[in-house]
């Protein structure tokens, strides 16, 4: 069964490299406790992030990323497995990344193994800092900066 990776930009204050960024989820998936599974990233603008986090969480404000996990019961052998979704707010990563002196790929390449981190089942929210400890080691097993 293949791994599925499926990244979408709907949004169009900036242009991305989709092919980059399946790329470095694919290089995250494997060292992540993710059994093969697949992923959707959709990019999406600051408006519809508002949107989600309003509907989701009850959040009036924006947030970076969002992250829907699939809790699928069985998988179908064609479709192959998947985690579930993530959403990233294009213009909140581009703010973030100039408040910290990073560049847009640095602080890209942090929401999406955040995101992928909670779809594999870890919550910074009400772990002892499990899902800190296991981001900041996956972070220097992926080169990642910031």
């Amino acid at each position: 069964m293949q791994t599925v990776i499926e990244v979408v930009n709907r949004q169009r204050k900036l242009t991305l490299d989709c092919d980059r960024w399946k790329s470095f989820i694919s290089k995250a998936l494997k060292i992540l406790p993710a059994e093969n599974a697949g992923v959707t990233v959709a990019f999406i603008s600051d408006r519809s992030m508002r949107k989600l986090n309003r509907t989701w969480r009850g959040e009036a404000a924006t947030t970076d990323v969002l992250s829907f996990p699939a809790r699928q019961e069985k998988w179908e052998e064609s479709e192959g497995r998947t985690l579930g979704e993530i959403a990233i707010s294009v213009e909140q990563a581009r703010t973030q990344a100039k408040e910290h002196g990073l560049t847009l790929e640095n602080e890209v390449e942090q929401l999406l193994l955040h995101g992928l981190i909670h779809l594999c089942g870890y919550d910074h929210e009400t772990d002892s800092g499990e899902m800190n400890r296991l981001e900041l080691r996956l972070r220097r097993k992926l080169n990642i900066h910031g």
